[in-house]
């Protein structure tokens, strides 16, 4: 887009467009999202930025009334493989905060200089100033969800004293911490409680049901479980372990977001691995505009608005999963990773209905005793080089990782074909352009729809669905997964984890 084009898209008040971009207005000094319902400031007074940072760099202060910085995130940076959106990865997760920016630099494989000049050409701000962004919002959500003393909420916020604290907070929001929890209109009672709830936004449409039924069926036993329509899971993070709800939101365009926390220096990465579990960054109308051009998918997309391709939070743990589920049903899989997270994983001091562990680390894994391991020996020594891979460092599944190496190195181990490699690639590095042409379950869907279910033929028609295959791919094993009250398949199976091709 252009700027011509932004600002069509803003004077038209177009929700499809926040977390994209966002206007600064030269004669209120404050940015916004292209949604804002405030009146369309002359054209003349109107400047782009590609990030909020970049705005709030430029000395513009968030607009009081649309909250732009808490729009989605832009689906941009899960698109894209480059150093930039593996920096804007790196920085979403917290890096910054952990290790500083020479620690990004590190990760990415470049200078702290040069990835500073391509941060800022791209987004409009290097990394410090992407960081503190992201610190500031933190901070905003602990002011207003919780009851925390400020001084806490600074230093679990990442930053360095109270004044820099007070400084960024008036700088970035125009009010003092003490005057956005005074006006805040829904204060919870958060550390009362024990939990923070938050809102997670979104942009419609969102298929939840869909979603909700795809994790809960995968779920595993301690770690995992979904009732009374609320998605709930372990979370271990970089300072902590935590806890994690997650249901329908009382508005559209947002979820409910319950978090218990050990260390509150982990909310910000709770809250991005959530939203990557979720696709909550997801730009729906763009996949549906791509997939509903294709007679085979147009009416899948029509069926179910909003699929989303579902990542995870702790990308180690889905691979293992993944190679588990070779050649077995999902209910087998769930068996044989809650027998081993109930012997392997570390227990939780203060379990929570059926959460009680922490998913086993590959390192501890790697202790496991094989008569723990109900499957062939083949797949047993997969089992523990994936492990050993993991533990090492060989291969990077973070997310920052290099999407084509990481899977390259997947492919490198003994076990790993192309299936299980591909769909890692698509869940735990949040690929949105990963097909399976030899998964058992696209073959029956095409052709359930009338399609060829060959490999060749399934391959051929993926290429129409560029970039969005992994879409496509979940919209495929919709059909032979119908929510309750649909007309289900005949004779289809709902394991889709057979492989094709492993070593």
């Amino acid at each position: 887009m252009d700027d011509d084009e932004r600002y069509r898209a803003t004077r038209s008040k177009d929700a499809r467009f926040d977390g994209w971009f966002f206007v600064a207005v030269t004669s209120t000094g404050v940015y916004c999202r292209p949604s804002c319902p405030v009146v369309t400031p002359k054209r003349e007074n109107v400047r782009f930025h590609p990030s909020a940072a970049a705005a709030q760099t430029s000395g513009f202060r968030a607009c009081k009334r649309c909250r732009p910085d808490a729009t989605p995130g832009s689906p941009e940076w899960n698109m894209r493989a480059d150093v930039v959106g593996r920096a804007m990865r790196l920085i979403a997760d917290g890096v910054v905060d952990r290790g500083g920016v020479g620690a990004l630099a590190a990760e990415v494989g470049y200078s702290r200089r040069q990835l500073h000049r391509m941060l800022t050409a791209e987004v409009g701000a290097g990394p410090l100033a992407l960081a503190r962004a992201q610190r500031a919002q933190t901070a905003r959500t602990l002011i207003e969800a919780s009851e925390l003393p400020m001084a806490d909420i600074a230093f679990a916020a990442g930053f360095s004293s109270v004044r820099q604290f007070n400084d960024t907070m008036r700088q970035v929001f125009a009010r003092t911490p003490s005057e956005i929890r005074s006006r805040s209109r829904s204060l919870p009672a958060g550390t009362a409680s024990g939990f923070l709830r938050l809102r997670l936004p979104f942009r419609p449409p969102l298929d939840l049901s869909r979603l909700f039924r795809y994790l809960a069926l995968r779920a595993v036993p301690g770690v995992e479980e979904y009732a009374d329509g609320e998605y709930r899971r372990v979370l271990s993070l970089p300072h902590s372990t935590g806890m994690v709800a997650l249901a329908p939101g009382d508005t559209d365009g947002h979820l409910w977001c319950r978090l218990w926390l050990d260390d509150l220096r982990d909310l910000g990465t709770a809250v991005r691995r959530c939203r990557r579990l979720l696709d909550l960054d997801a730009d729906p109308d763009a996949v549906a505009e791509s997939l509903g051009g294709c007679e085979v998918m147009a009416p899948l997309v029509a069926a179910s608005p909003g699929m989303r391709s579902p990542g995870h939070v702790t990308p180690s743990e889905l691979a293992v999963r993944a190679l588990i589920g070779q050649q077995v049903s999902v209910a087998a899989a769930r068996t044989i990773a809650g027998r081993l997270t109930a012997r392997y994983g570390k227990p939780l001091t203060a379990p929570v209905d059926g959460l009680t562990h922490v998913f086993p680390t590959p390192e501890a894994l790697l202790d496991a005793d094989p008569a723990d391991l109900p499957m062939p020996g083949a797949r047993k020594r997969a089992f523990y080089a994936l492990a050993e891979a993991l533990a090492s460092g060989r291969v990077d599944l973070g997310p920052g990782a290099d999407r084509e190496e990481s899977e390259a190195r997947l492919l490198e181990l003994p076990g790993i074909g192309p299936w299980t490699a591909s769909y890692i690639r698509m869940r735990a590095l949040g690929d949105p352009d990963v097909f399976l042409p030899t998964d058992l379950g696209v073959h029956h869907a095409l052709e359930r729809l009338g399609h060829p279910g060959t490999v060749r033929a399934a391959r051929a028609l993926a290429d129409t669905w560029r970039p969005w295959r992994s879409y496509a791919l979940h919209h495929l094993w919709a059909v032979l997964d119908p929510l309750p009250g649909a007309e289900p398949a005949p004779n289809t199976p709902l394991s889709r984890t057979v492989e094709d091709g492993n070593k």
